[in-house]
């Protein structure tokens, strides 16, 4: 993960990932760091798992630290974009990647359950997206660190096209996660801040481990994966160091689905 002069696209640049202390959040940290960029962790309970991820962030050479947000919770979101601000005077990247997941069947499915993972995974996006735009626009440009004033990068899912039965609430809030972003890029791009997606597919996380945690279980889902493998959480980060760096300086307002082809419908492949 050492930086090199000749590989640190984000170099100068202080980027924010929420959920950061495991999975996809933890992969988009060690590579943003890899490149260059102060990363902040940030976790809403697992302290211990965020100061891990700072932990070998700093083991590697980079730059970081863990900030405890619950993301759904406006003051704590405040609170910490001025705990940023206090340490690094300004950010350059957001990465809105807190996400959680209450499954039930939709006859059986909580008003509890829906609006928790509606307020983590939407709201939260929203709170967060906001105060990394109404920093971008406070501070200004910087040409000298990077074209674009300020760069947002919402995660979103496959299942922001694909519809997920069992997951009614999840499957809603990366829907709304789409137009969130696109709502946002189409209103701030004047202001030259870029906002993307990723649309990650199966990705080796504890959040999916029930649905790969037997050979059977494995074998199903990869049915689903025309690529033929499970996605690792390295793979979204080299996505998100992408479309943080100006390498994608023309790119705003899209998804790009980093899911070995699961937007494909494989089971049209030999039905059509």
């Amino acid at each position: 993960m050492a930086n090199s002069a000749s590989s640190a696209r984000l170099q100068n640049q202080v980027a924010l990932i929420t959920g950061g202390s495991s999975g996809i959040g933890a992969g988009v940290a060690k590579a943003m760091a890899a490149e260059g960029a102060t990363v902040v962790v940030n976790y809403s309970h697992s302290a211990d798992e965020a100061q891990a991820v700072v932990d070998e962030i700093k083991q590697a050479g980079g730059k970081a630290v863990a900030i405890q947000a619950d993301v759904s919770k406006e003051d704590q979101v405040l609170h910490m974009f001025d705990e940023v601000r206090r340490q690094f005077t300004t950010l350059h990247i957001l990465v809105n990647n807190s996400g959680i997941q209450q499954d039930a069947k939709f006859l059986d499915m909580t008003l509890e359950q829906w609006q928790k993972v509606i307020d983590v995974n939407l709201t939260g996006q929203f709170l967060c997206a906001r105060e990394a735009a109404r920093e971008f626009v406070r501070r200004g440009p910087q040409p000298e660190v990077s074209n674009a004033t300020g760069k947002i990068i919402c995660m979103s899912s496959v299942h922001e096209v694909i519809p997920w039965a069992g997951h009614v609430n999840y499957a809603t809030s990366k829907g709304g996660i789409m137009q969130l972003m696109k709502s946002m890029a189409q209103e701030l791009a004047p202001q030259k801040i870029r906002v993307n997606s990723i649309g990650p597919g199966a990705i080796a996380t504890p959040i999916n481990l029930s649905a790969r945690d037997t050979p059977e279980e494995e074998k199903s889902l990869l049915t689903l994966i025309p690529y033929g493998r499970i996605g690792e959480p390295a793979d979204i980060g080299k996505v998100a160091v992408w479309l943080a760096s100006d390498e994608s300086d023309y790119v705003t307002g899209t998804t790009l689905f980093a899911d070995g082809g699961m937007t494909l419908y494989p089971g049209f492949a030999d039905n059509g």
